[in-house]
């Protein structure tokens, strides 16, 4: 592979979700720090909508990382929540450690949790439960997050949750006969793409983290091959990743340690769901079909 070409230690645009490659751009660190806060002071619901490959994931490993060398919370998360109400208690339960009998039923789990959150309180430990991939959540299992949110003292909620999903979590929310779960969540945040300044700093970024030492060179995508995957791309991370690793091994293959737009070129061909990256002696032929107003939304995006 290319790890040696370019002095790497590693693979620096895999697309699994690592927090030592977690770039704190605008966006993603203002929903951090929403989430640090409303849990911080005790808020029982919060949600985090965001599109599909927008690091949604791991900015809740993120998360989790921060609360935990927090020492004061303690942390669960759920990756896959489509599943049965008791199967949501019962990987609620294995999270927070707790010994449950074969046959246990709702009610035993419950009072288990009960206490165990409890125990947390008294020792002034904040529960925390992350659910990744929240548009998942079936509608009958909808019913036990708003039982959950129910456990609290005269003081605060026992347990708090961090909703994290695509779009379609908010289509699911604006259901009538969910709307208690609705009007309990009191802090929302939606995560986007990268604007297109940003992603030139989050390539070298990536390459940084990667690096095999400080003499390792992180200028290997020149200024014209990061505006072409950020056009590319739309700014969403994981096709980012996707195209910078195409772009890298084509490099590579050229014996070269720039990559070039002609490089972009050749991945976006290969990469489904990409905008096609025009020579720039072709854009201008299309930009007028576009209208006026079309034009003018792109330009402000990508400024």
């Amino acid at each position: 592979m290319y790890l040696g070409h370019f002095s790497l230690r590693e693979a620096p645009f895999s697309i699994t979700p690592d927090t030592d490659f977690f770039f704190a751009h605008e966006g993603v660190q203002a929903t951090l720090n929403m989430l640090l806060v409303a849990l911080r002071t005790g808020e029982g619901f919060v949600k985090v909508v965001g599109e599909l490959g927008c690091g949604k994931t791991v900015l809740c490993r993120q998360l989790l990382k921060t609360l935990q060398n927090d020492g004061s919370f303690v942390t669960a998360y759920i990756p896959n929540p489509d599943m049965g109400p008791d199967d949501l208690l019962q990987a609620l339960c294995a999270e927070l450690g707790l010994a449950l009998e074969p046959d246990a039923t709702r009610r035993q789990m419950m009072v288990l949790l009960d206490r165990c959150l409890l125990d947390h309180a008294r020792a002034g430990r904040r529960v925390v439960v992350c659910i990744d991939e929240a548009q998942a959540v079936p509608l009958r299992t909808v019913e036990s997050l708003r039982l959950l949110s129910n456990l609290e003292t005269e003081k605060h909620k026992l347990l708090q949750l961090v909703l994290l999903g695509q779009p379609d979590l908010d289509d699911k929310l604006a259901r009538p006969e969910i709307r208690q779960l609705l009007q309990r969540i009191t802090f929302s945040e939606y995560l986007g793409p990268l604007k297109a300044p940003r992603v030139p700093g989050y390539l070298a970024h990536r390459l940084r983290r990667a690096a095999r030492d400080d003499r390792t060179d992180i200028r290997v995508f020149t200024p014209a091959a990061a505006r072409a995957i950020a056009q590319a791309s739309g700014g969403v991370p994981r096709l980012i990743n996707i195209l910078a690793h195409k772009c890298l091994m084509l490099a590579y293959g050229e014996d070269r340690l720039r990559v070039h737009a002609s490089h972009v070129r050749l991945a976006v061909r290969d990469t489904p769901g990409v905008v096609p990256v025009l020579p720039w002696w072709r854009r201008g032929w299309f930009a007028p079909k576009q209208g006026r107003g079309a034009w003018q939304a792109g330009k402000e995006h990508w400024e």
